[in-house]
């Protein structure tokens, strides 16, 4: 018996809603995929008893950068600003043997806005890899779906009620919690396909806004300047007390992402192809969406809703390594790079007048939006 296949990515079918198809770009590649061109390359592989991590080499490579990168700029970062101080200094005072001023100013007040910045920065970055492997598209990121409008709406009835600090984070995280549940359960219908949850992320993302400008209309004038303020997103005035919660949720939520990562790899493929090869799809994805909603909700709560990180991220940490597919570690490495990055020009670029990252991130998400419509119309 013969069996043969039909390509059915036609040029038709590619030019119809193009940024809510299912491309075959996004298709992680097999273990055969370079033997059509005659170089095979089989990716190193870490193996701890019956566990094996596949280390693709290019992947390796690029993951150092980016976090050499980030390293790089957190100097700068720790270096610079009113009070110079030198990158000799900057080590000793993160071991607690620099001058005193050395240390009043890096181990107070500098790093832990930079430590804050590197974990929701991959925070960030994780939350819209995991969506957009399960999405298959560049626009399933939490900005969109509405993930992030659920916490910024939790933070500002939070602050208008007028909570603590702890209570606007508990808010938040309870908001993005909310919303994927309300999400989730409009999108589901026989399973959770990816347009379906994008499209109604957006219309419960619009709902979400409009609820927040009325309620910053109908609050006290201070209550919404405040309000105002924190859902632009910023790290200025973050400590350790903002880093830790992050840093915890990072270092439960990381090995289940590790988990995830080869059944997200194969779902990419197609609901069918995974259930195929043994991957039970709806428990998977459910599981996937509740870590990346927990690492927005556990983010937004740190800095407030900083867009376009979780977006940007992953497709950047994707064109770095040239891979067919989402990568999770490469994605938040790349986001937290970029949001240091952002948050270090937000407070140069304008100096003496700094902005909050919020804005920084929205200028160059905006602009990398523009490029990525330009791109998927060609």
């Amino acid at each position: 018996m013969k069996i043969t296949s039909r390509r059915t990515d036609t040029p038709k079918a590619r030019r119809t809603n193009p940024l809510l198809r299912v491309t075959s770009r996004t298709a992680p590649a097999t273990e055969t995929s370079h033997l059509a061109n005659g170089s095979p390359r089989t990716p190193a592989a870490l193996r701890l008893g019956s566990w094996s991590l596949r280390l693709p080499p290019r992947g390796l490579a690029a993951g150092a950068a980016v976090t050499f990168l980030g390293l790089a700029v957190s100097l700068v970062a720790l270096s610079t600003g009113e009070f110079t101080v030198p990158i000799p200094d900057i080590v000793a005072a993160l071991f607690g043997e620099g001058p005193p001023v050395a240390e009043l100013i890096v181990s107070r007040l500098r790093a832990p806005r930079v430590v804050t910045g590197l974990l929701v920065g991959a925070a960030f970055g994780l939350s819209g890899a995991i969506l957009q492997s399960l999405t298959r598209n560049p626009l399933g990121s939490p900005d969109f779906i509405g993930f992030t409008a659920g916490a910024s709406t939790g933070g500002i009835a939070a602050v208008i009620l007028g909570g603590t600090a702890w209570q606007i984070a508990g808010a938040s995280l309870a908001g993005c919690v909310l919303s994927a549940l309300v999400v989730y359960a409009l999108a589901y219908r026989r399973g959770v396909q990816g347009y379906r949850l994008i499209l109604v992320g957006i219309g419960i993302g619009a709902l979400l806004v409009s609820a927040d400008w009325y309620m910053l209309t109908r609050a006290d004038i201070n209550d919404a300047a405040t309000a105002g303020a924190w859902i632009t997103g910023s790290l200025s005035g973050r400590g350790w007390e903002h880093a830790i919660p992050v840093a915890y949720a990072l270092a439960v939520l990381l090995p289940v992402c590790a988990w995830l990562s080869r059944p997200l790899r194969m779902m990419e493929m197609g609901d069918d192809a995974a259930k195929a090869a043994g991957i039970r799809v709806e428990p998977v994805r459910a599981t996937a969406i509740a870590v990346a909603v927990l690492l927005c909700g556990v983010a937004v709560a740190a800095a407030g809703p900083v867009i376009f990180v979780a977006m940007a991220a992953p497709q950047l940490a994707r064109r770095i390594t040239r891979s067919p597919g989402v990568t999770l570690l490469t994605s938040a490495l790349t986001g937290a790079t970029l949001l240091v990055g952002a948050d270090l020009a937000a407070q140069r670029v304008f100096a003496p007048v700094q902005l909050p990252v919020g804005i920084m991130t929205a200028a160059i998400g905006g602009i990398y939006l523009v490029f990525l419509l330009r791109r998927e119309r060609r």
